[in-house]
């Protein structure tokens, strides 16, 4: 089991950041997504052993909360929101640093720290001083010292922040792989919906400090009987014309003959082909239009606030 808690809650005086929060969740890739302000940040270090829960109890990779805390965090590895660089220390010296304060011997952290900063695409940068580090080095960097001691897990704050778009996408992918390939499991701790639907198969909506919802992202979602993506060849304006005058929505038309239609009440699909036929379009592909994580995350949402 990756996390099992029950019943955690945590109070800053009197103020209350998690709610009765429980969650069984196995190794995998899971998203962490809410709002600023929702709680996130203080689950990430409760369940890090960084600070303890007023109420509840629960399991991180085996380890008890309220435990040993070391023993713990070198299971896991963290990226923080924050960058908590030092400055003129150099890229290979501040990931070894990391590796001994997870309890590695010097000479094992500054081998294995080349290591990780070849594989992030870090090598040539691995003397340079910090601050001459770019935003997108900068989140490899701290990426790198995730990783340094080979953990398991890896619990990621706004792992994207920042970035550009093309920086956005490698780190992402980064994450990816790291999950796939390596077996690492993931908790990725965003507002950043896209990073969710990238990386992760599994999602906690979280919004004021209680759990809307957990679980697999394709279960989650709604099924739609309404909508349906349609991709078509031939001249199609005769045929949406005759669509809409059905009473079939077009909701998005992508300008290669793919569109997104939402239907009317007791519409059967072999209308599409009908229709189709009538106008000399052939059909190429028909398949339902699922609720997507942004719609999923409205609607829970709406749904705690109604």
């Amino acid at each position: 089991m990756f996390i099992d808690l029950q019943g955690i809650s945590r109070f800053y005086g009197k103020h209350q950041a998690l709610r009765d929060v429980s969650l069984r969740l196995e190794k995998g890739r899971v998203g962490l997504l809410g709002p600023n302000g929702a709680g996130k940040s203080t689950l990430l270090k409760i369940l890090m052993g960084l600070l303890p829960p007023s109420s509840g109890t629960g399991t991180v990779l085996g380890h008890d909360l309220g435990g040993d805390g070391t023993l713990l965090r070198r299971s896991i590895g963290y990226l923080p929101e924050a960058d908590g660089l030092v400055p003129g220390m150099r890229g290979a010296d501040y990931v070894a640093l990391a590796g001994e304060l997870y309890g590695m011997p010097r000479k094992q952290a500054l081998r294995r720290a080349h290591e990780v900063l070849t594989y992030l695409d870090l090598g040539e940068a691995r003397y340079r001083r910090l601050e001459e580090y770019s935003t997108g080095m900068k989140q490899r960097l701290k990426l790198a010292q995730a990783l340094v001691h080979d953990p398991p897990a890896l619990f990621l704050d706004e792992p994207t922040g920042g970035l550009d778009p093309a920086g956005r996408r490698g780190m992402l992918e980064l994450l990816l792989t790291l999950g796939r390939e390596h077996g690492k499991a993931i908790l990725l701790s965003t507002h950043l919906l896209g990073d969710i639907d990238k990386v992760c198969d599994a999602v906690i909506i979280l919004h004021e400090g209680r759990v809307l919802c957990q679980g697999d992202v394709g279960t989650l979602c709604r099924r739609r009987q309404d909508r349906y993506r349609l991709q078509i060849q031939g001249e199609p304006n005769g045929f949406l014309e005759e669509l809409r005058i059905e009473g079939v929505e077009i909701l998005d038309d992508n300008g290669r003959g793919g569109f997104r239609v939402r239907v009317p009440a007791g519409w059967v699909t072999r209308a599409f082909f009908i229709l189709a036929d009538h106008h000399g379009v052939l059909v190429r592909g028909l398949e339902p239009d699922d609720e997507d994580l942004e719609e999923l995350f409205h609607r829970v949402i709406e749904e705690h606030q109604g």
